[in-house]
């Protein structure tokens, strides 16, 4: 049976222009309303088929096309042909139904915030966050808690319950990105052999450590002036009284150096300077900045050990003990005349009357000249949890000397093994690890234009150029960190 087309009257011609009339009350009205646009505005009639049409297009059949229902415009919302298509199945219309319910629902709330639901969740987000934005924007401007952005960010994440994840992401670098394996050393940052030496009066002989022998390097082809003595810093009583010397961590990093320091400690006396951050518990006589008075003696200054909560260990300075010192833990310790020892806690040494600081930091690595017998770098409860060991990373570490000199040794791609060999071939008999990674290991040395002169940034250099922090670190009034001076006698 052929298909019967029903024309509309120009009375029954759909508007493009949008109607005016109240919002409908409900879904059922919405239906209603949707049909009965549909059976005002086009009549459908056939099986299998269906064509829409107005009036004109009867008036030339030869002139005007037959319209389609593909080309019909919805008279409603003038929408594209595709909207149509959409709207024809059953799912569409039901989710369209849907659609504009909550519209309506959301239209009869009377606040902004009710009828913008997912903006309100958002704006209590951000609001409930504000603190920890807060706090992490302090933090990743504050110096004191390291020189670099990810430094600052690791250390706010470790002080705020995130230690593994910080730990766990610092061995998956240092894994990933380990030290280049053999090569040399970049041009002059070995300096050659010192071609002048230092007379010493036989009245000052008795006052002053015989100058060191040279350090044998690890390298088969050494650098020439690798492992050297060189005098650097402030004279005292016209003789050096710290010399430096560079070469290769190990045989296997060759192109890496490090760099030792040589303290003569008859000619320089020690000072424990306290943190309002490490240890805390203040306030502290000898804190950062480093005074004006104690500056016309200063000749080298240097970093302490791990975070208190990390170093495995206690502290004790100015007469107080203000985190319990530990027994067998390794300890860098002050005496009033000055001088230094290190050695394991209340065995080889121990609380005496004259005994004025004490710094400790996890475990001896090398005791009698030798690495400590349980030296075993994949074990992080001993040598701390921050990156462990075996990562090969900025480490720092002192010792002392059979005649009671004092090292300092540091260098980037440091193992703890291969600080200790380092500590024992400068000549530790014992020695301990302070701070570790590239932010915290600084040991800057100060040469005053005059012997009496007054120590300042502007005359300090740095035992290796790849140190953070400058040689104004300790002159500066936000830095909360405990450290080590060592001053003319």
């Amino acid at each position: 049976m052929p298909t019967q087309e029903i024309p509309l009257t120009r009375e029954q011609k759909p508007s493009t222009q949008r109607l005016s009339r109240p919002l409908p009350r409900g879904i059922g009205d919405l239906d209603d309303e949707l049909d009965g646009y549909d059976d005002t505005f086009s009549r459908k009639i056939g099986i299998g088929g269906s064509r829409t049409f107005y009036d004109e297009d009867l008036e030339s059949e030869s002139s005007s096309p037959k319209v389609s229902s593909r080309t019909y415009l919805n008279p409603r919302h003038s929408v594209s042909r595709k909207t149509v298509a959409r709207k024809s199945g059953p799912g569409k219309r039901k989710f369209a139904r849907y659609r504009a319910s909550r519209k309506l629902a959301l239209s009869k709330k009377k606040s902004f915030l009710g009828r913008h639901p997912i903006f309100t969740w958002l704006l209590a987000l951000i609001l409930l966050m504000t603190p920890i934005w807060w706090s992490l924007g302090n933090a990743l401007t504050d110096p004191t808690l390291g020189s670099s952005i990810p430094g600052r960010f690791a250390e706010w994440v470790r002080d705020h319950g995130g230690k593994s994840i910080v730990v766990w992401a610092e061995n998956e670098w240092y894994l990933h990105n380990p030290p280049p394996v053999g090569g040399k050393p970049p041009n002059g940052a070995i300096p050659p052999p010192s071609k002048s030496s230092t007379t010493i009066s036989p009245n000052l002989a008795s006052n002053v450590l015989p100058t060191p022998n040279p350090i044998v390097p690890f390298s088969q082809n050494p650098v020439p002036g690798e492992g050297q003595w060189h005098p650097v810093g402030r004279y005292v009583n016209g003789v050096p009284a710290i010399y430096e010397a560079f070469l290769s961590p190990d045989s296997t990093h060759t192109s890496l150096v490090a760099s030792v320091a040589w303290m003569d400690t008859k000619l320089l006396k020690a000072t424990l300077y306290s943190g309002s951050y490490i240890p805390g518990y203040g306030p502290w006589q000898n804190t950062a900045p480093i005074s004006t008075s104690a500056s016309d003696s200063l000749v080298a200054a240097f970093n302490a050990g791990f975070r208190m909560q990390d170093a495995q260990g206690g502290y004790y300075n100015e007469g107080r003990e203000v985190i319990p010192l530990k027994d067998g833990g390794a300890s860098f310790v002050i005496y009033s005349n000055g001088t230094v020892d290190i050695g394991s806690w209340n065995n080889e040494v121990s609380m005496k009357p004259n005994v004025v600081s004490v710094r400790q930091n996890l475990a001896l690595l090398v005791d009698h000249g030798k690495p400590a017998a349980d030296l075993n770098s994949n074990d992080a409860s001993i040598w701390g949890a921050t990156v462990g060991g075996t990562a090969y990373v900025w480490r720092s570490g002192v010792g002392v000397t059979a005649n009671g000199a004092l090292l300092y040794v540091a260098g980037p791609g440091l193992s703890i093994t291969s600080l200790a060999d380092l500590l024992i071939r400068a000549g530790a008999v014992r020695a301990m690890e302070f701070d570790i990674n590239s932010d915290w290991v600084n040991y800057s040395v100060y040469t005053p234009s005059t012997p009496n002169g007054q120590a300042t940034p502007a005359n300090g250099s740095l035992l290796l150029t790849g140190m953070a922090g400058g040689t104004s670190r300790y002159f500066q009034t936000w830095w909360t960190r405990d450290f080590i001076t060592m001053s003319a006698r």
